[in-house]
């Protein structure tokens, strides 16, 4: 018993059975017939799915003549298909080969979508990556801004100065007149550390995380020039509870499982093949891709 439950939890085995059952359904309707034959069944199944596509498009259903007309386009796109892969028109084409890979891949994937996780499954998911939902920092901040630029050599102990003043005046400290003019906001209300990273840059962003709240600091560096800061109020990164971001957390599990169902898939199925690999020379190489935009200019 325990051998059977292992085999049934095998992805090959997921996927060979629903392949069986494409088949049997491709069959029904009447595609069984493969490449070089000649005879073309019409199934009712078949006249049935042709009527609802038509049906689905055009919300109602085809009449007598109509249907017609969809099983003789049937019939001659099954004509082509059929003829086309004989004669070969199907080898060496990108986009037959990747259409053909696409197909076998949803496949084995719809392996997968057959069985949701568990709620214990999907905490245990959370739990082994912390950082996948993990809300980041958030920071309110007020700033005033001097040009060392502007200021020259003086900025640094005109900064000190002013920051004195700010730090008598207290985190309420009306800042509307002082130090430079700029285009940079002189307040940020709380929100994700990324937006202070955006108006200000990535290292100013960084140099707020080591700030005190409830006290002017600085000066602090940035591209633009230098700060006096006051971190007014700071909420540290925080991981969400499973209730709250169930079906991200669902889809980003489901997203690891289809990768690994198509990497054992694709291990299991390269063991039937012999893979030989003849590298050209360097040269060639460099040589070939030296010669593509020569190419293209010439057009």
């Amino acid at each position: 018993m325990t051998l059977f439950r292992k085999i049934i939890r095998e992805p090959l085995v997921h996927f060979l059975v629903l392949g069986g059952l494409l088949f049997a359904f491709f069959e029904w309707q009447g595609g069984g017939a493969g490449p070089g034959s000649t005879r073309i069944s019409i199934t009712p199944g078949l006249v049935a799915h042709l009527a609802t596509g038509f049906a689905k498009t055009w919300q109602r259903p085809p009449t007598d003549q109509e249907l017609k007309g969809l099983i003789d386009e049937y019939v001659k796109e099954e004509i082509a298909a059929r003829e086309a892969t004989v004669m070969g028109l199907d080898r060496d084409d990108t986009v037959i080969r990747r259409r053909l890979r696409q197909k076998m891949e949803f496949l084995a994937e719809d392996a997968v979508d057959a069985t949701l996780p568990s709620d214990a499954e999907l905490q245990a998911w959370l739990e082994k990556h912390p950082d996948a939902f993990r809300v980041e920092p958030q920071v309110a901040l007020r700033q005033v801004y001097l040009s060392a630029k502007r200021r020259g050599a003086s900025a640094a102990e005109e900064a000190q100065k002013l920051l004195a003043r700010l730090r008598a005046a207290g985190p309420e400290a009306k800042i509307d007149a002082l130090g430079d003019a700029t285009m940079l906001p002189r307040e940020l209300r709380l929100g994700p550390l990324s937006e202070v990273a955006r108006a200000f840059g990535t290292e100013f962003a960084a140099s707020t995380d080591a700030i005190e709240p409830g006290q002017w600091t600085g000066p602090v560096e940035s591209s633009y020039g230098l700060h006096l800061v006051l971190v007014s109020e700071r909420v540290a990164p925080a991981s969400p509870a499973l209730a709250d971001i169930r079906p991200l957390v669902q889809r980003e599990l489901m997203s690891e499982r289809r990768r690994m169902q198509l990497q054992t898939l694709y291990e299991r199925l390269l063991e039937k093949y012999t893979v030989t690999i003849e590298m050209p020379k360097e040269a060639d190489v460099k040589q070939q891709a030296a010669a593509v935009p020569a190419q293209g200019a010439a057009r």
